[in-house]
């Protein structure tokens, strides 16, 4: 049953991302977690694009892969769990998900779009928990760059979620605010991961390529203090980083299982 789970999930995975198995590492379940954020905030992008008629029919393909992807990853969490305090969190997430998930999969309906989005960002409030707690438990330095780097797959969507609320008019006044403290928090930490001593010159070229894509989309961003939005555009650069930013925390992710082992033998 499990093999037949795992392929399906492989099948329907929107990205590009470490294997996920029922025996995770820490770092593998810091990176899991984190991109349980990430599918959080992609959910309700796709379901606002749906609703915006913006690319409709790729929209709903991630939508779809984005529930399936979280429902297995959560399985996943579920049998690493290794403390009550893990489990804790991941049972919060638990509680707004089993609702969240049936109004997400819903025909998009403009006027309940505001109480979505709260509900949503409980969600993604939950999640990070989890990720916090798991960093937390594994006690390895190293967990931080796993866990900020992940952050940024979803500060991708997050973004991309907000313009396109902004876009289709949504009555919901703090997604301006939510959209720019995004926005903010992103530029810091693709600075701060930058700043890494614990970078190789793989890791140092990727993230390099990520801060390209980055100065684009920003052009982009501006466009709507003009009053021109190019959500077109924006799903498509936020993708790119998403997929971008996915492989770096992978990279981070290795990097954290080698230092686990170095303090294992210590």
């Amino acid at each position: 049953m499990r093999s037949l789970l795992f392929t399906l999930m492989i099948t329907l995975m929107p990205l590009t991302a470490p294997t996920l198995s029922w025996g995770l590492t820490d770092a593998e379940a810091i990176n899991v977690s984190g991109r349980q954020r990430m599918l959080s905030q992609r959910m309700m992008k796709d379901y606002l694009m749906i609703g915006a008629n913006v690319k409709t029919e790729t929209a709903q393909r991630q939508l779809d892969s984005a529930v399936a992807l979280f429902e297995e990853q959560f399985l996943a969490l579920r049998d690493y769990a290794p403390s009550d305090k893990i489990n804790a969190k991941l049972d919060a997430v638990e509680e707004i998900w089993l609702s969240h998930r049936v109004k997400i999969i819903s025909t998009p309906d403009k006027s309940l779009v505001p109480e979505l989005l709260k509900e949503n960002l409980n969600l993604l409030t939950a999640c990070n928990d989890v990720v916090k707690e798991i960093e937390k438990h594994s006690g390895i330095a190293s967990g931080r760059l796993v866990n900020m780097s992940g952050r940024q797959r979803m500060l991708s969507q997050k973004i991309a979620k907000a313009y396109m609320a902004m876009y289709w008019k949504v009555d919901a006044p703090a997604l301006e605010e939510e959209f720019k403290q995004a926005i903010t928090l992103f530029d810091e930490s693709l600075l701060e991961l930058q700043a890494s001593k614990k970078n190789d010159d793989p890791l140092n070229d990727a993230l390099k390529r990520v801060q390209n894509q980055w100065k684009f989309s920003q052009s982009g961003f501006q466009l709507g203090d003009q009053g021109r939005f190019v959500p077109t555009v924006i799903s498509v650069t936020t993708e790119s980083i998403l997929k971008k930013m996915d492989k770096i925390t992978g990279q981070y992710q290795e990097l954290m299982n080698s230092d686990q082992l170095l303090a294992g033998s210590d």
